[in-house]
């Protein structure tokens, strides 16, 4: 029987060669755009701007920050930074701006007052009856400019996805906004109504712009713009289409694809849905690329505070990651967005052993040799990964793969769980070379 003869494969250890656009000075680009679109020419000298920084884990987001404060400071403006966040930070005020001085973001650090507030102005309603709202510290502001990642949606596809229209639509309406947006999405999809309401906030006259931020498949800061609100929508458009060009993807199709963790820090879905594969409603394999039958998740990221949004779409999870999850912000976050299945539980063990046994014999194969093994870091840190044995005729096709070593077996300790990570920081740090 499988269940008293199972072994798991040995595993090779691979490196993903993806092209490197890291910019070598991402504080001196920031300012070279910001002065290329010469944002404080449309204000006088003592105004007071609203910059909006949201919760994604963004590389670098602190020293982009600063470096827009700075910008703004020798203008002789007066900036503060407000959170650009609908229902993160468990939709509170204190919440949110903890979430911000997680990433370094403070008053101390930026020069500049920090204002977190759900408060927010109605700006009317649309011709479906949307209404959109503001931030009410923002538009009490003489003008407004957000700080966001430009890049693939995990809940829908289209030529605006998540970036600065995002922001301007489920940030800056906050609380309020983010859960009447959501509902409006329900039948009108997430893509009209981001469009809609971004272009009732530019209305409002507030925006001056944004700091478009593209990151390549290193999740290194590769590119920064600073678009002005003229040209926000088509901008941004040509902006995803660059960003969607670079992500990275794992290189075949899998049995089971094995997460080390899931975190808010790593994606707003938890785990990158386009990456592996999934739909935040619970479909597998919606998306075009690789194939996975089936994802297991082995913890959740301690940056992402108990937020265990996405733990849904695994197939099953550790118990690890089920006693590390904070129900508050996680049904909050996930009911807010109407993806209760985004949340519901898998069937769960105490082991990684336990858990990878169970999935074997589910993915249609009845020769348990054949079961194909893949094992990342999470959704972001696409390299070094490590696949079962099996697959090596697969990577020796492929050029971009780099084998980094011999066929090797995976440790355990006497419970089932593994003893070591395979990917350790010396090794990611040797993957963005």
């Amino acid at each position: 029987m499988l269940e008293s003869t199972f072994q798991l494969p040995r595993i090779v250890r691979v490196r993903q060669n993806f092209p490197s656009r890291a910019l070598p000075d991402v504080r001196g680009a920031v300012s070279a755009a910001m002065r290329t679109a010469a944002m404080d020419s449309r204000l006088a000298r003592g105004s007071r701007v609203a910059i909006g920084v949201g919760s994604r884990g963004i590389t670098n987001i602190d020293q982009i920050a600063k470096a827009v404060v700075d910008y703004w400071l020798a203008a002789g403006c007066a900036p503060f930074i407000f959170p650009a966040m609908g229902s993160h930070g468990a939709a509170t005020a204190e919440g949110q701006a903890d979430v911000l001085a997680h990433y370094g973001i403070t008053e101390a650090t930026m020069g500049c007052p920090i204002i977190s507030n759900l408060e927010v102005v109605s700006l009317g309603r649309d011709a479906n009856g949307i209404e959109a709202f503001l931030d009410k510290n923002a538009f009490d502001a003489d003008g407004v400019m957000l700080i966001g990642r430009v890049k693939w949606h995990t809940d829908f596809a289209g030529e605006i996805e998540s970036g600065l229209f995002k922001m301007m639509a489920i940030g800056l309406g906050k609380f309020a906004g983010a859960q009447r947006y959501h509902t409006y999405a329900y039948k009108l999809g997430l893509h009209h109504v981001i469009r809609s309401v971004g272009r009732q906030v530019l209305s409002s006259g507030k925006i001056l712009g944004g700091l478009a931020i593209l990151e390549d498949a290193y999740h290194q800061t590769a590119h920064l713009e600073a678009v002005p609100v003229e040209n926000m929508e088509k901008r941004e458009e040509e902006l995803l289409a660059l960003a969607k060009s670079w992500m990275g993807r794992l290189p075949f199709d899998l049995d089971i694809l094995m997460l080390d963790e899931i975190g808010k820090n790593i994606s707003g879905a938890g785990m990158d849905t386009k990456v592996v594969n999934r739909s935040v409603s619970g479909e597998s394999n919606p998306w075009p690329g690789p194939r996975f039958e089936r994802v297991f998740l082995r913890d959740l990221s301690s940056k992402s505070y108990g937020n265990a949004v996405g733990l849904g779409m695994a197939d099953i999870i550790h118990d690890r990651l089920l006693a590390k999850v904070n129900w508050t912000p996680t049904r909050i976050n996930s009911l807010t967005a109407s993806t209760p299945g985004a949340i519901r539980t898998p069937v769960h063990f105490g082991s990684d052993f336990e858990c990878l046994k169970t999935m074997w014999p589910t993915v249609g194969k009845l020769e348990e040799k054949e079961v194909t093994l893949g094992w990342i870091k999470n959704s972001l840190e696409l390299t070094p990964c490590a696949f079962s044995e099996n697959l090596l005729p697969e990577i020796a096709k492929n050029p971009t793969l780099e084998v980094l070593g011999d066929p090797e077996t995976i440790e355990m300790d006497p419970q089932g769980n593994f003893l070591t990570s395979l990917f350790t920081a010396e090794d990611l740090a040797a993957a963005h070379h």
